[in-house]
């Protein structure tokens, strides 16, 4: 199983989200994107992308106000 990286530090809402969604559509099926970022909103962003997609993500964490989410692509 691959892991795409996705460095989204430094934007904001709807950045992330955004970049992940085109991101994601490199990742194969049951693939991971993981994707670093500084907005706090990202993680109500992330967790309704995922929702939305049928994606899953798969966890969050949060370490000195940098988020890293690992998302696995849905398929």
């Amino acid at each position: 199983m691959t892991t795409t990286f996705l460095d989204a530090t430094g934007l904001r809402c709807p950045l992330p989200v955004l970049r992940a969604r085109k991101a994601m559509k490199g990742v194969a099926a049951g693939g991971v994107l993981e994707v670093k970022a500084t907005d706090p909103g990202a993680v109500a962003d992330f967790q309704s992308f995922c929702e939305t997609t049928g994606d899953e993500l798969v966890e969050w964490q949060e370490s000195d106000g940098v988020f890293l989410f690992r998302i696995r692509k849905a398929g």
